[in-house]
């Protein structure tokens, strides 16, 4: 009998993600490819919020980090860091994946949510998918702003090659992130509404600098909902909450959140 290569490991969420908020609890690491239904994927734990009753978690382990260049693809394996490829791109001299060197994570979370900095959207460049039920082509996925309809563990991305590492394009994503809060986050609040700025909808509700117990929109960036110190997860929903009723009332528009929220007892 084979023996798994799978193993479980403990992480505090209060110091493992980055909004610095969530239990203490066993997640599975998963380095051999399997079906894991009763499990929720979780990748760096940069956009989400955590409460004290979360799913079962599992997480790629180091057998899904790596990247292969050959036949003018790239293939990464999904729990390879952002920041890992961005140092590859550079070093060959391949374009468009400038803008990841300002968006924290691991590629398959990134490719889930379908990352981006405004018009620059990851799955733009991807080429097909890695699944337990193996390569899945990008035309046969539906994505859209920040969404994809991916229901299951991304082992592997294969994104097309072009070449031509820009320089320029790096300072200009680092432009777009200077008005982005320091402390600790999940990153922007709410999706973008069609046509109109999830920033722009709070800050008309006078809820820029909102603050419940030790979390807060941002003084910089109201979309931002920031932990000061020690936020917690019902003082986060709280402002949510506060935010989608507000922005409802006077806009007659209907915020959707762009964090992900785990609570297994309550659906968000």
């Amino acid at each position: 009998m084979a023996i798994s290569k799978n193993q479980y490991k403990q992480i505090d969420f209060s110091k493992y993600s980055s909004i610095k908020i969530g239990p203490k609890t066993n997640i599975l690491v998963i380095n051999e490819i399997a079906d894991y239904k009763n499990y929720q994927i979780l990748g760096l734990a940069n956009n989400v919020l955590i409460s004290n009753n979360p799913p079962s978690f599992c997480t790629l382990g180091s057998s899904f980090d790596y990247i292969i260049q050959k036949n003018n693809k790239l293939y990464i394996g999904a729990s390879t860091k952002s920041s890992k490829v961005l140092a590859y791109i550079k070093k060959h001299n391949i374009a468009h994946l400038e803008f990841l060197g300002k968006l924290p994570g691991s590629i398959g979370g990134l490719v889930k949510m379908n990352a981006g900095l405004k018009e620059y959207e990851i799955f733009n460049l991807i080429s097909s998918i890695k699944t337990k039920d193996g390569y899945i082509s990008k035309s046969d996925i539906e994505y859209s702003y920040r969404h994809t309809n991916i229901n299951t563990i991304i082992y592997e991305v294969v994104i097309n090659i072009e070449y031509g590492f820009s320089q320029n394009k790096t300072l200009v994503f680092k432009n777009m992130r200077n008005n982005q809060p320091n402390e600790y986050s999940a990153g922007s609040c709410f999706k973008n509404p069609q046509k109109n700025w999830a920033a722009k909808l709070i800050e008309g509700c006078n809820l820029k600098g909102f603050r419940k117990g030790d979390m807060q929109f941002s003084n910089k960036h109201s979309n931002f909902l920031i932990n000061l110190n020690n936020g917690t997860f019902d003082d986060a929903i709280y402002l949510i909450n506060l935010a989608k009723d507000r922005v409802k009332e006077k806009y007659n528009i209907n915020l959707e959140e762009e964090i992900i929220i785990y609570d297994k007892t309550k659906q968000f």
